[in-house]
């Protein structure tokens, strides 16, 4: 791709994740996007032949400006299960806040736009893919808790990270930030890693 092709790809992802957080779980149009990017409609469908690849695009774009992989990495590199399970729940915990407007567009639009449900799902998909990797390393490690399956568990602690449970926690319930990470830490221990055997 041309240093111009990716410059205009970029434009129009850039003013996507602008109108979608701008708009409050309105339906955002492809010609609103072009207008927002300064092209025309046929040109950006020149980049994006569909509006839900559009979508997915656009949140992805966010995940790369928000550096996802630096803030996944010591996840990735944890020595212990339970130290991956940590990280990763401050990782994610710590993500939401930061992209929760685009989120909630997403949310709000998901249940009468395809587009938009395809974009959410694709997201919680690739978050849910952290989650079984924590689980699989608590597994590897022995320290899974019997009374999940990895299925099971990954699960729980997809569940337990979902976007509305940061919402009422933080915002409905008042939680700071820090507390709902060192809380939410403490729950996944309590319900996801086994207890070493007493001596």
């Amino acid at each position: 791709m041309s240093s111009t092709n990716l410059q205009t790809r970029n434009r129009i992802l850039k003013s996507a994740c602008a109108l979608l957080a701008a708009e409050h779980g309105k339906a955002v149009r492809v010609a609103d996007i072009a207008k927002q990017a300064g092209i025309s409609r046929q040109a950006l469908y020149l980049h994006f032949p569909a509006r839900a690849e559009l979508l997915i695009a656009a949140t992805r774009y966010v995940d790369e400006v928000k550096n996802i992989d630096e803030r996944l990495a010591a996840s990735r590199s944890a020595k212990t299960g339970a130290e991956r399970l940590n990280a990763y729940i401050e990782a994610w915990g710590n993500y939401i806040p930061e992209v929760y407007p685009i989120i909630k567009a997403l949310l709000a639009m998901r249940d009468t736009d395809d587009a938009a449900a395809l974009a959410w799902d694709d997201r919680m998909q690739a978050m849910r893919h952290g989650c079984e990797a924590a689980i699989l390393a608590l597994k590897k490690d022995r320290a899974l808790s019997p009374d999940h399956s990895p299925k099971q568990a990954t699960d729980i602690l997809w569940t337990m990270l979902s976007v509305r449970n940061w919402e009422q926690l933080t915002i409905d319930c008042g939680w700071p930030q820090k507390h709902y990470i060192e809380k939410t830490k403490l729950l996944a221990r309590r319900i996801l890693v086994s207890e070493p055997a007493s001596a």
